[in-house]
């Protein structure tokens, strides 16, 4: 067997760690957890059952949302689990909350789900992760630090300091922000970034102004900062806000970028193609969720997970932005 070769154990030490993780030493049953993860090992899930009376479920509880960021996180969730032969049950709830949280992990235990992934990008998700059922394995996804399971997300504040500086680099004196809803995690991080940036560099810091990840409010908001010739340079906290601004600087005859430059954060499949094609951040949401998954699976062995793993993002640099106007920027 391929997994206990690697792991330098017997097949036998490998069932007990996928089956009865507990009669194992922690040192063995970390060699062959790694070991099952980099040979992408599926174990056979009908046998497994029957030797553990497992259901082969994992539950993922999720805020209902279309947005781009969590809905592709949920995919990726889902992909992982099912290329590892687990069935997965969703509990899509209309807000994260202590109440509504405890709601959809109850649905889940009723379905006898093995773990639980729980997608929680607000503030008010954190209540709800103190009060997990203590006996449930649990890993969240993109929720804040001060709560009692590992988290896996990407590293917003790492994405705004990246876009913030490339946008200083181009010789802009400051640059404004569109930031998404307060409640968001997402959204904060990504202010912290951009702020932090500017007060390192000693630049004036706008006023932050607020949308609500639509491209309807970009534009809203976008038209404010359309008559302000101050504004040169525009950080947007999303690709859809981005769209938004994009169409209101247009129409009050600001340039994109030799007026304006505007970047956005997700990278989402149409930003390639916005005009002119949008500067942005990439979030790696597939690694998200397998990561997320294999520390689920941990939980599930019994193993020590770290209490947080960060996903590094990438700065993408399209003809959205450019020189600040009146600069001349050398060839790098």
């Amino acid at each position: 067997m391929d997994v206990a070769v690697l792991a330098g154990v017997s097949a036998m030490t490998v069932s007990r760690v996928l089956n009865d993780p507990d009669r194992v030493r922690a040192e063995t049953r970390a060699r062959v957890l790694a070991a099952v993860r980099e040979l992408d090992y599926r174990p056979n899930q009908a046998a497994r059952q029957l030797v553990t009376g497992r259901s082969g479920v994992l539950g993922v509880v999720s805020i209902d949302t279309t947005l781009y960021g969590p809905a592709t996180t949920l995919y990726y969730i889902e992909q992982a689990a099912r290329n590892a032969g687990y069935n997965v049950s969703i509990a899509s709830l209309s807000s994260l909350n202590r109440r509504s949280m405890e709601d959809g992990v109850q649905r889940l235990r009723a379905q006898a789900v093995d773990g639980v992934i729980i997608v929680a990008p607000h503030e008010s998700a954190s209540e709800g992760l103190r009060h997990l059922p203590p006996e449930m394995p649990a890993v969240a996804v993109d929720a804040g630090d001060d709560i009692p399971v590992p988290v896996a997300k990407v590293d917003q504040r790492a994405g705004a300091v990246r876009v913030t500086r490339h946008l200083l680099s181009l010789g802009h004196r400051t640059v404004w922000h569109v930031a998404g809803p307060a409640d968001w995690l997402d959204a904060n991080g990504r202010i912290e970034g951009w702020r932090g940036v500017l007060e390192e560099a000693g630049r004036p810091v706008p006023d932050v102004v607020r949308g609500d990840w639509s491209a309807r409010s970009g534009y809203r908001l976008g038209r404010g900062l359309a008559q302000e010739p101050e504004v040169t340079a525009v950080f947007v906290a999303n690709d859809q806000m981005a769209l938004g601004v994009l169409r209101a600087l247009r129409e009050a005859g600001r340039r994109v970028p030799e007026d304006v430059s505007v970047a956005g954060f997700d990278d989402i499949p149409e930003s390639a193609y916005y005009w002119p094609p949008l500067t942005t951040v990439r979030q790696d949401f597939g690694e998200v969720g397998r990561l997320a998954f294999h520390m689920l699976l941990d939980r599930m062995a019994g193993a020590d997970t770290d209490g947080r793993r960060l996903v590094e993002p990438e700065l993408v640099v399209r003809e959205s932005t450019g020189a600040a106007p009146g600069m001349s920027l050398r060839p790098a």
